[in-house]
């Protein structure tokens, strides 16, 4: 069973139903959880991160679906929650920071497609920016022929915007079209730009992560119900959420094709797979299509985490592909658990990254429950000083660069090569290790610190961080860890207690600390465990 903290935006009275709807999806993601064995933990969050943060490491989740769509009401920063559980090393739902804040900025997204030759609409904008590059002088009055555009918000998604203000026709405006643009801005009091609209077919591409790699589920076709030349063929904000309104009953989702749509379904299916890499997607994303009446598709935007309401299009194209909404939340979570960190060369805690709890039954703890937590917090830095200065083996400099490293875990996160194994009891730190990849090595590893409080040693703690270190080294494909200590006889019984737990000593550097205080280098290999 997996604690998993299901974090979405803050939604209070005054919360447009755009942004309500989040709750119903927490609600279906919950309830998904439960049947699958999880304990889910509902965490709102606005802007206070230091508040998120703080509040996620009381609950210490093992991973976070990230439901997050706005915060403080602004599309434009729902990448932030994402950095800050990388930041903190908690596996989470969904794309990456990069990928939600690339595919976020509708501009960035339409320049990335362009780069890799992925079809998108002409655009013009956007307004307001000094930018003049943004203009495209290619589709200058002067150069082309007069055409309907789309005024679009360059932020916000869910057709938050798109409304009968939002169409504008050259041909029977007197208006340009960067006229047009600064009073949208005005209304909208937000960046927008003009995107040009393409008469045809729109598709609703759904692509979700499972144990073969990402699978295209069923495509959905909009319809346009009794929709004639007055209605400009569009999902606009009403037909996606005003239930009162003619647009919302009369754009229904259709999964039947004749025979001769194969070839373009198929061609649909690889352009949102060419979108996915592109952009680096994971889990799940939608990628919304016009295609022309020369049946060319273009993309008109990349949905990365998609509304997941049971009644809403990514649920429903996964029901027509046989799969419940338990099966798609159990595969979201699986990817979240089991890829690696996007850009690192190695990840630490693919499967169970940020709290494991295990039952000591040694000396002294039956039945108590001990807490192992891999991320320090602030406290940590005072207590570590504490723990280290009651060993009594340690002189002040050294205790000082112990400090050091956790000091410097806290200030580059995921970024350092210092990684660390805390065990508690009772919210006190009874002991810890510290360890990371050896510089210009490809799998060996030092342990640079282990230690347990007095006050519990002789309880089999030790052994236990060592074990608990010895698996995240393993498990990210370490094959040697190297221990170096004193060759003092008052640290005896610390190399003892190496040899006892498989450690060669394979070096003594002699008068390396001091006269007669020579270094002992011990080695473990974990090759062998993979035969």
């Amino acid at each position: 069973m997996l604690k998993v903290a299901i974090i979405h935006n803050l939604v209070t009275n005054e919360s447009a139903v755009d942004e309500s709807d989040v709750i119903i999806q927490a609600q279906a993601v919950a309830d998904a959880l439960i049947e699958i064995g999880h304990q889910p933990v509902s965490v709102m969050c606005d802007l206070d991160l230091k508040r998120l943060k703080e509040r996620l490491g009381e609950i210490q989740p093992d991973a976070v679906f990230n439901l997050v769509e706005s915060l403080d009401g602004s599309g434009n920063l729902i990448h932030l929650v994402p950095c800050l559980l990388y930041s903190m090393g908690i596996p989470f739902t969904g794309s990456p920071s990069e990928s939600i804040f690339l595919s976020s900025h509708k501009l960035m997204a339409k320049e990335r497609m362009q780069m890799v030759n992925l079809p998108t609409p002409a655009w013009i904008g956007p307004y307001p920016q000094d930018v003049s590059s943004w203009f495209r002088d290619d589709f200058s009055p002067e150069k082309r022929e007069k055409t309907t555009w789309i005024i679009k918000s360059v932020w916000e998604h869910g057709s938050i915007g798109l409304d009968k203000q939002a169409i504008f026709d050259e041909k029977t405006d007197n208006k340009s079209v960067k006229e047009y643009l600064h009073k949208r801005a005005l209304q909208l009091d937000d960046m927008c730009f003009a995107e040009q609209y393409v008469e045809g077919r729109e598709f609703n591409i759904s692509v979700l992560s499972g144990p073969e790699g990402p699978e295209v589920l069923p495509h959905a076709e909009i319809l346009f119900d009794g929709y004639d030349n007055s209605r400009l063929r569009i999902v606009d904000y009403a037909a996606k959420w005003d239930d009162k309104s003619y647009e919302y009953h009369h754009t229904p989702r259709c999964f039947d094709f004749p025979a001769t749509d194969k070839s373009l379904l198929t061609e649909l299916s690889t352009i949102a797979i060419q979108c996915r890499q592109a952009f680096g997607l994971e889990g799940y994303a939608r990628i919304d299509f016009r295609v022309d009446d020369n049946k060319k598709p273009w993309i008109l935007e990349v949905n990365t985490n998609p509304c997941l309401s049971p009644d809403a299009g990514f649920a429903a194209a996964a029901e027509h592909a046989g799969l419940s909404f338990v099966d798609v939340v159990r595969r979201i979570l699986d990817n979240a658990i089991t890829r690696k960190s996007p850009g690192k060369s190695r990840c630490l805690l693919d499967r169970k990254k940020y709290v494991v709890k295990k039952t000591c039954r040694n000396r002294g703890l039956s039945d108590t429950k001990i807490v192992f937590r891999y991320n320090p917090l602030q406290k940590d830095i005072e207590d570590v000083r504490q723990l280290i200065s009651a060993t009594g083996f340690f002189n002040p400099a050294e205790i000082n660069v112990a400090v050091e490293l956790v000091e410097e875990r806290l200030t580059k996160g995921e970024k350092s090569d210092y990684h660390f194994v805390f065990i508690e009891h009772d919210n006190r730190l009874i002991g810890y290790s510290c360890f990371g990849l050896i510089p210009c090595t490809v799998s060996s590893y030092d342990l640079y610190w282990i230690a347990i409080h007095p006050d519990f040693k002789r309880k089999g703690l030790g052994r236990m961080v060592l074990n608990e270190t010895e698996r995240l080294i393993y498990e990210s494909n370490g094959t040697r860890i190297y221990i170096e200590t004193s060759q003092r006889s008052h640290y005896s019984g610390t190399r003892s207690f190496y040899e006892q737990c498989g450690y060669n000593m394979v070096s003594i550097l002699k008068d390396f600390y001091a006269l007669g205080d020579g270094k002992v280098i011990y080695c473990k290999t974990l090759a062998n465990k993979r035969a």
